[in-house]
């Protein structure tokens, strides 16, 4: 995307089709003037906003609005922006626009808007595509963790961690400079490789978060896994509303993966039902397995499901969220709930317990967007750009702990902060400002 951030761009920037108001959004040097013109005002004077009316070329009367001016650099695009509110018809919409048009300024291209915030530093890339997030969610889950990337959830820790690379590797360059002199400091190697290797694991950490976030239809995955019979498939009707699965006291009877999405509280989940975790077998048992285990380990949450009290529960996973559920409750009289958090005990067959299940998963599943605070575009950017920055602070941390020579930690940390600023935007490309900013719509 070649664009002259000394044009004028103008667009439509509200919602395509009818509603009870529309804007046209201007920014640039001629945005005022352009708003302005063919604009009386209601009473005269500087307001940053003004009712009036507009003279438009094709149409006979004059058409109702409010102008709202903001004076750079402190407005979204760091530029002077006006936009103009009217009725929320498309036609007019675009009288507005070609109004605009005509007088000097730019159609903007897709994201442009914000690509110009990105530009002249008011966002960094990862706020920039929390913008797209917070346009693209289709469920809670989504639009909070899009809003709470662009408050700085990821920008924040990743800036920060960057700086302090910059500062000691400008301490090692310094060494290297000045190799003879007394007064140079000595790095404390044992605390940098110590911090070194704790920085790597934070980003393995959050490069790992990242995995099996993109999904089609953008809903969180919860997976149904335990051994035969243990209700699975029951449940997994009992939760949708439907008899999708067959149900049968055979062990054994599922042998692919089922898919439906279901409302638990208000958010929207894909729910997958499993084949029982069974050893060994026939071509076709194994092959069932292999596609437990892979839908297993892209769920963002497991429910490890137990028939009664007599079938202990798996050693949770230490880097999967685990709900461990009873699903026959009603065989057993003194069944009661305990912890939300810990157990659950329900009955597919009567219902019972079916809706604070929902309650639980919804709750699970939101804490961890909470804790993730990353939209699907920046992870499927991120993801390797955090992963080579860890292996560089890793290998920095084994060289200082091995007694290498500090140019070669100074390599590994020159790579370490190229790949951090390719993450936050430091250091972009023009190739990926274009992939990122043109899934954009105009106006925004």
């Amino acid at each position: 995307m070649i664009i002259d951030p000394s044009d004028t761009i103008a667009a439509i920037a509200s919602p395509p089709g009818f509603g009870f108001r529309g804007i046209v959004r201007l920014s640039g040097p001629g945005a005022w003037a352009l708003a302005r013109a063919g604009f009386t005002p209601d009473r005269e004077g500087e307001k940053p906003r003004r009712t009036g009316s507009y003279r438009l070329d094709g149409l006979r009367p004059p058409l109702p609005a409010a102008v709202v001016l903001g004076r750079g650099p402190r407005t979204y695009t760091g530029q002077d922006t006006a936009e103009v509110h009217t009725v929320g018809s498309p036609p007019l919409l675009q009288l507005l626009l070609a109004h605009a048009l005509t007088r000097g300024a730019r159609l903007a291209e897709p994201g442009e808007f914000t690509l110009r915030a990105f530009l002249c530093g008011r966002i960094d890339l990862t706020r920039a595509e929390a913008v797209l997030g917070v346009i693209e969610a289709r469920n809670p889950a989504q639009l909070d963790a899009a809003l709470g990337q662009l408050a700085g959830g990821l920008a924040g820790p990743v800036a920060a961690l960057r700086d302090r690379l910059l500062d000691v590797l400008a301490h090692l360059e310094a060494n290297l400079d000045f190799v003879h002199e007394p007064d140079v400091d000595e790095l404390g190697r044992v605390e940098l490789a110590e911090e070194f290797a704790l920085g790597a694991d934070d980003l393995q950490t959050l490069a790992a978060r990242l995995d099996g976030r993109d999904r089609p239809g953008g809903h969180p995955r919860v997976v149904l896994s335990g051994p035969p019979n243990a209700g699975k498939s029951r449940l997994f009707n009992a939760l949708i509303g439907r008899e999708n699965a067959l149900v049968s006291p055979r062990p054994g009877t599922t042998r692919d993966y089922l898919t439906a999405l279901v409302d638990c509280d208000g958010l929207i989940v894909e729910l997958v039902d499993t084949a029982g975790e069974e050893v060994g077998g026939t071509p076709i048992e194994a092959r069932a397995q292999l596609l437990r285990a892979e839908q297993a380990g892209r769920a963002d949450l497991l429910l490890d499901c137990r028939a009664t009290d007599a079938e202990p529960f798996d050693a949770p996973l230490p880097d999967r969220s685990v709900l461990r559920v009873r699903t026959k409750a009603d065989l057993q009289a003194d069944a009661v709930s305990s912890s939300p958090s810990d157990l659950l005990s329900i009955s597919a067959s009567t219902g019972s317990g079916l809706d604070e299940l929902r309650r639980v998963i919804a709750a699970l599943l939101r804490a961890l967007s909470a804790e993730t605070d990353l939209s699907t575009t920046t992870g499927a950017r991120c993801r390797e750009g955090l992963r080579l920055a860890s292996d560089a602070l890793a290998s920095a941390s084994a060289s200082l702990a091995l007694g290498e020579g500090e140019e070669l930690v100074a390599f590994d940390l020159r790579l370490a902060v190229d790949e951090l600023g390719k993450v936050v935007g430091a250091v972009v490309t023009d190739d990926v400002l274009d992939r990122i900013f043109r899934r954009f719509c105009i106006g925004k």
